[in-house]
This record gives structure tokens, sequence and C-alpha cells, in this order.
């Protein structure tokens, strides 16, 4: 093992003197064609005349080790620098990708509860508002951002009951404090509609059937009212400082918010981590990542 780390060690640092000293790729370059073409016009007629090559080969090669000590002497600080980043840089990749939990990535993370918010929660069971007409769902605007938004189910009953009760304080704080109404466009999703979605590509989810809190009753989409219009797209300022809004209020209530992820922003989108819940899924099911 050490025997390889020294040889991948070496190669490194002649890569480097190449990458790094073109006028030491470009003398070599020409010494070793002038020393090909010559070899090939001397022949190779007699035993005594192959020594003789590679006699010359060899002072050649010391001639050339030796420019390449001198040039690489010259340029110590250089290459210095360059053979510590070579060393340093993965190692601190490899430190930074183990500092910073990327919240997408760990399902079985839950958000602390806010201690006012959590008295809330214990207090009264809040009512769903009336169901919305599909119609204000299949807006170009709507679909844009949320494909086959109008086939979506919008049935509070179909969600988890503590996730539910969460959501509609969500809807309350928004209005209440923020004068922003809300509307949830999706909430529960089959494996059937999940597995469609999925088939849009990466830019709509990353989570394949059975790998989303979607179909568990977890996790909700939702969007804004105004004019009595739903207002969903994140170019519209107001509706881009709605959702960061949202996204403080659902994490105070111990929600996760799609907006915090790094790969697949979404920010219509909150889930109720649970663990164990995504583990279910088989071998093959799925990735977890980004549920969305």
């Amino acid at each position: 093992m050490l025997f390889l780390l020294a040889s991948l060690f070496l190669l490194a640092v002649a890569v480097a003197a190449l990458v790094f000293f073109p006028d030491l790729r470009q003398h070599l370059s020409q010494r070793l064609g002038a020393s090909a073409l010559q070899l090939q016009r001397q022949g190779t007629s007699t035993g005594e005349a192959l020594r003789a090559r590679t006699g010359a080969a060899g002072v050649l090669l010391g001639q050339e080790m030796g420019r390449w000590g001198g040039m690489a002497w010259r340029r110590r600080q250089l290459l210095a620098l360059s053979l510590l980043a070579l060393l340093l840089l993965p190692g601190a990749a490899v430190w930074w990708r183990l500092s910073h939990r990327v919240d997408s990535y760990d399902h079985t993370v839950a958000q602390d509860v806010d201690e006012h918010v959590a008295m809330l929660l214990q207090g009264e069971q809040l009512v769903p508002p009336p169901p919305l007409p599909p119609v204000l769902f299949s807006t170009p605007e709507v679909n844009e951002w949320h494909p086959l938004a109008q086939q979506a189910s919008r049935q509070w009953e179909l969600l988890d009951g503590d996730f539910r009760q969460r959501l509609l304080q969500v809807f309350r704080v928004m209005e209440a404090r923020y004068g922003y109404t809300m509307v949830l466009v999706e909430g529960y999703r089959s494996p059937q509609r999940q597995a469609q979605l999925a088939a849009l590509g990466p830019t709509v989810t990353l989570a394949v059937a059975g790998a989303s809190y979607h179909q568990y009753g977890l996790a909700a989409d939702c969007a804004f009212m105004r004019d009595g219009k739903v207002a969903i797209s994140e170019r519209d300022p107001w509706v881009a400082r709605g959702y960061e809004l949202y996204g403080e209020v659902a994490a105070s209530l111990g929600m996760t918010w799609g907006g915090s992820w790094r790969r697949l922003r979404d920010l219509g989108h909150v889930e109720l981590r649970r663990p164990g819940v995504l583990r279910a899924v088989g071998p093959g099911g799925g990735s977890a990542a980004e549920p969305s």
C-alpha cells in the first residue's frame, strides 16, 4: 500500500512539473523527438550499435534528469505550493463534507420545535379550509412550477394528523402575522403519481415511488392566494418573500422546508420527518435524497 502511495505521489510530482513548467514540457518533447529520429536513422544492424545507442540514451536521460532537477530547484517554491495543494485539497474536501450536513440527505433528522409553538399545537384542533375549485390549479403559472397540479390530491384528511395540525398552524400564522393567505397545492401523493412525476426528470423530483414523505401523508406543497388566483411563481418578489417567511414558520413548528435543500430547492415544500419511515423502502426502491 505504501509503495502504491509513493508511486502515485511521484507520478503526481511528474505531472505537476509538466503542467506548471511549459518550457520543460516543450524542451523534453523536442529532445525526445530528436533522439527518436536519431535512433531511427542509425538503424539496428548489430548488437554493438544497439549497445552504443543504449548508452547514448542513458547519457541523454542523465542529462535530462539534470535539467529537470535544475529547473525544479529554480522553481522550487511554485512546485512546493503545487505539491502542498495536491496533498491538502483532498483532505480538506473530505473534512468539509463530513462537517457540513446537507438537510436533504438526512431524512431521519427532525427539526426542533419552538416552545411557544409547541403550546399552540397542544391547544385547539384547527379545521382545514374548504376545498378550492380545481380550475385554479390549471393555470400556466401553476403548472410551470408544479407540473400536473390539477390532478394532485388536496384532501386534508389524507394527511397525518400531527402534520396536518402543524401545517394549519403555519397557514394561520402566515395570514395573521404576515398577511399571506396560503393554499394547499398537493398533500398526499400516491406511489403511482410519484412515479409519474419522477419520470418527468430531476428538475421535478429526485424521489421515486415510496421515497417521498408525500406517500406517508407527511409532506405538502403550498402556494399563496392573491386576487383570487394561485400565486406560485418564485420569480415574483412578493411570492419569494412569502416563501422565506413560510420556511421560517414551518421550521419553528419542527418541519423541514424544501427551500433549505442544496440540490433541488423546492420553496413550496414542507415535510415532517420521522425516523424509519423512508427506511421502509426496500432495496432498489429509490433514494430518499431530497424527498419531494
